[in-house]
């Protein structure tokens, strides 16, 4: 990730004070204590994001979690004891609507899905730059499935051969088609406003009624029903 180039200290592993309500709420679980600095000190630079609490394995994570509440978690794959993947499936039982976005530097197809499998909302890779990787948990927290262009591909690939039909496709308009499919390429929300001409609050509008009429309540579950058609 590229961070900014001048730091604030952060202190690690404390519950930061809070400096504006609108802000959303981060905990972040990673090993490597350098960059878990870093990225708490980014996440606090930024306008709608403050980093509550860093975690340096998935253990320590989950005894405290329940009582944080985080409107967000950063998760890595690869830590010491329990996986990042098998933290998100332990995590999802106890707080089952807390957005968790993958941040690894491992881009195997494995990870991906099985990340995906367990319940996570995204996946990042560390090389994403600082600005998009702050859009990307913006969507998180809209109900979005930020995927790096190359990973949305990869989702896209394996789900198109998967031939199965869903019910609830045929109900879709001409308009929620063309949204749910943009979603399955992977683009953010914003980008889909662009590209249909029209607000973010329609495409906000299509994606909620895309959700009400597949039965389902976010887009990873969407996008597998569209590709599933």
């Amino acid at each position: 990730m590229s961070a900014p180039h001048r730091h604030k200290p952060v202190a690690k592993d404390v519950v930061a004070s809070k400096a504006k309500t609108d802000q959303l709420q981060v905990c972040m679980v990673e090993d490597d204590a350098r960059l878990r600095e870093t990225l708490g000190d980014f996440i606090n630079q930024s306008e709608h994001f403050r980093c509550l609490r860093t975690f340096p394995d998935g253990e320590s994570a989950l005894a405290e979690l329940p009582r944080l509440k985080p409107d967000l978690l950063l998760m890595d794959v690869r830590l010491p004891g329990m996986s990042g993947i098998e933290c998100v499936r332990a995590i999802k039982t106890l707080l089952p609507n807390l957005p968790v976005v993958m941040l690894t530097a491992f881009d195997e197809e494995d990870f991906l899905f099985d990340s995906l499998k367990a319940g996570a909302n995204g996946y990042l890779l560390k090389r994403t730059p600082g600005p998009k990787m702050l859009e990307a948990l913006q969507e998180a927290c809209l109900g979005g499935l930020p995927l790096a262009p190359y990973m949305a591909a990869k989702v896209g690939d394996y789900f198109k051969h998967l031939a199965r039909p869903d019910a609830g496709i045929e109900t879709l308009t001409q308009r929620e088609q063309e949204a749910v499919q943009l979603l399955a390429e992977g683009f953010r929300y914003k980008e889909i406003a662009e590209r249909m001409g029209i607000g973010l609050d329609t495409v906000r509008k299509h994606v909620r009624s895309i959700y009400q009429k597949l039965h389902v309540s976010s887009r990873t579950e969407a996008v597998v029903k569209y590709l599933r058609r």
